[in-house]
């Protein structure tokens, strides 16, 4: 059984940043990709980013790019959210996910088998 437990939310104002991690176990988590995604209130759940088995590919939703860095720790079986120029509109229950099939890249929610609790994100204008 795949376990993932996010930590590192939390209240910023806009502009500052907050790190999100992940940690896995039950699994060889270097074969499989991994994803965040984000649900706001009212809203479906989105993806955010995702990041390749090995680390060397990353993909990055439109509204994030160039703000958030998705990265992982292969021998500590963690992956990151470094979320920079934070906006209110980033508010949301951040999810990290794993991928159920080995050596694939994915943004669509309905591949990711595994998923965190959630943490929650606020970003105060």
């Amino acid at each position: 059984q795949v376990q993932l437990v996010e930590s590192g939310g939390g209240l910023v104002q806009a502009g500052g940043s907050l790190r999100l991690s992940c940690a896995a176990s039950g699994r060889t988590f270097s074969s499989y990709g991994m994803g965040w995604f984000r649900q706001a209130p009212g809203k479906e759940r989105e993806f955010v980013a995702a990041v390749s088995w090995s680390g060397s590919i990353t993909y990055y939703a439109d509204s994030v790019k160039g703000r958030f860095t998705i990265s992982r720790d292969n021998a500590k079986n963690t992956v990151s959210l470094q979320m920079n120029t934070l906006k209110p509109e980033d508010t949301a229950v951040y999810y990290c996910a794993a991928d159920q099939t080995q050596l694939r890249l994915s943004r669509t929610m309905r591949e990711y088998a595994y998923w965190g609790q959630g943490t929650q994100v606020t970003v105060s204008s």
